[in-house]
């Protein structure tokens, strides 16, 4: 299977978001080329490096008026419940596991940033949002009501507000 590569198709337009995709990105490629002596190692810091990456974007959206029970928290959530299953099943001798799901996680990122990252980028810009403080310049465009969809296709069957302060 292909290894995921940094591409401009994943600049979102946030530096630190950015980075820390492009981070995940390298770790992944890194976890993908791994012997086995390497792979978990290597996997525990990717999984360590992505609850990190995880938690700061779900500050974001907690921060900046998406629900906590939004899908791309969700998606978040499980996604790193697999992974830390994975290094479980790493840690009993199943390496294939852990390489399946490095194949797996290299499919579904790019579709995770470009819908539900791309859509939480709009919003923490239109918002004026200092990733690095944590406070909101422009809190007028803030959401009247909690975002409780991602605003990307992925989502469906999510009522999302009308407020066009909420919409990204």
């Amino acid at each position: 299977m292909p290894v995921l590569e940094w591409s401009d198709t994943l600049v979102l337009g946030l530096p630190t978001m950015d980075d820390t995709h492009h981070e995940f990105v390298e770790l992944l490629a890194r976890v993908v080329a791994a012997s086995d002596a390497g792979l978990l190692p290597l996997w525990r810091e990717l999984v360590a490096h992505t609850d990190e990456h995880f938690g700061r974007e779900d500050r974001w959206m907690k921060d900046t008026g998406f629900a906590s029970t939004n899908c791309h928290t969700t998606q978040h959530q499980v996604v790193l419940q697999v992974m830390r299953e994975g290094e479980k099943r790493g840690e009993a001798g199943e390496l294939a596991v852990i390489r399946q799901m490095a194949d797996e996680l290299g499919i579904w990122f790019p579709q995770h940033a470009q819908a539900m990252d791309a859509a939480l980028a709009l919003h923490l810009r239109s918002v004026g949002y200092d990733e690095h403080t944590g406070q909101v310049n422009l809190p007028q465009a803030l959401p009247a009501t909690e975002i409780q969809g991602c605003h990307s296709p992925a989502c469906s069957g999510h009522e999302e507000p009308q407020d066009s302060a909420a919409t990204v």
